[in-house]
């Protein structure tokens, strides 16, 4: 921007290089000042003046640069002011929220425990008291009981009932309950004595898998003329079922006489009844008495067999049955009887229901009584 003219002395062989060029240019813009030099100076009376101008402003020339070299510090800087101020609040915010948290703890400390035990939760949430009075209400539950208030058919005799014997019988057995009424089993008027004298004799059947159909209804009209069944109208009439309806047939027999024993009869024996009568009247007030032909047996473990066993292995390496009344007879005491019915929800069954009774009575203390005459193979019982 300022025209300045470079004068050479004639013949003379001066190169002016663009580097000097290039300072000189430099220079006059971060100065600002102008080049002293005036038109008609030589280059090197231009530079000789460059010389002593910068000999008098040494400070001028170093000003711009260190200007710049400070700037970066000072950035820096005022970054780190703002990044402390930041972490300050947050500590001070932090601190805040920490008293106020204390104040309050300390406020309640006297109306909760410092520590909450299982036992303050459930009370706060009211299960103590519920478990409580559930546990209660079972005890009062199994108290009745045994005291005779029972559901059902109750006998309205006053003296316990010497025996309730239930016959199992099926859809398909009409002609066998027929001949039991004509032979051992009183009938009508004879059957309402023999109760008088504490005895009770029922056919023991369940319902079809078809509730209602012609099975059910044909065991209704026989029973409206006979009045001699035990319908378990929670069990389901089946062959496999036969362990099961054992557990039904001890709790709905407790449940509706209150009897010394409860005896469990099959279809295929001809009973000798006064004979029966005669040993349960032996044994009238006994505690945990549980009688039969009292045998033990291999346990079948190959499927398809007759008898098969589907829990064999629980039986160990001898494969074994444990002792327990013969499928044909079992008779229980009135407390074992009322055990089945408290607990059948939680009796395992097996495969065959006389052996399904031996495992519940395994682990009471129950008195084993193996009478002879309680065999099929007895002269007092015929096959």
């Amino acid at each position: 921007h300022h025209p300045f003219r470079l004068a050479f002395p004639r013949g003379g062989q001066t190169q002016l290089t663009f580097g000097l060029v290039s300072v000189l240019c430099r220079r006059t813009m971060e100065t600002g000042d102008r080049l002293p030099i005036r038109g008609g100076e030589t280059l090197a009376s231009a530079m000789k003046q460059e010389r002593r101008w910068r000999s008098h402003h040494p400070k001028s020339s170093s000003s711009s640069s260190a200007s710049q070299s400070s700037r970066g510090p000072l950035v820096m800087g005022f970054l780190s002011c703002l990044a402390w101020l930041y972490v300050a609040g947050r500590l001070w915010q932090d601190a805040e929220n920490r008293l106020l948290l204390s104040d309050l703890l300390q406020k309640n400390s006297g109306h909760l425990p410092k520590v909450l035990t299982v036992e303050d939760k459930l009370l706060n949430l009211g299960c103590k008291e519920i478990g409580r009075k559930t546990v209660e209400a079972e005890m009062d539950l199994t108290l009745a009981k045994s005291q005779g208030y029972l559901r059902g058919n109750v006998t309205s005799s006053e003296k316990k009932l010497l025996a309730v014997v239930g016959v199992y019988t099926g859809f398909g057995s009409r002609i066998k309950r027929n001949i039991f009424r004509g032979s051992w089993m009183p009938r009508g008027d004879a059957l309402r004595k023999l109760e008088e004298r504490g005895v009770v004799i029922r056919f023991v059947i369940g319902r079809s898998a078809n509730r209602g159909d012609s099975l059910d209804r044909n065991i209704d009209d026989e029973n409206r003329q006979t009045k001699d069944f035990l319908i378990l109208e929670s069990h389901e009439e089946a062959a496999e079922e036969l362990p099961r309806k054992a557990k039904f047939f001890f709790s709905s027999a407790v449940e509706s006489w209150d009897a010394e024993f409860y005896v469990k009869v099959d279809d295929n024996i001809n009973l000798d009844l006064n004979g029966l009568i005669e040993i349960l009247e032996s044994r009238r007030g006994g505690h945990g008495l549980y009688m039969g032909c009292m045998k033990s047996g291999v346990v079948i473990s190959e499927e398809g067999r007759q008898w098969y066993e589907p829990e064999w292995w629980k039986f160990g390496e001898a494969k074994s049955y444990f002792r327990h009344a013969a499928g044909s007879l079992t008779i229980l005491s009135n407390n074992l009887a009322r055990y089945i019915n408290i607990n059948s929800a939680s009796l395992q069954t097996y495969a065959h229901d006389d052996t399904s009774v031996g495992s519940w009575m395994i682990g009471l203390d129950a008195t084993y009584v193996d009478d002879d005459h309680l065999c099929c193979s007895s002269s007092r019982q015929g096959n």
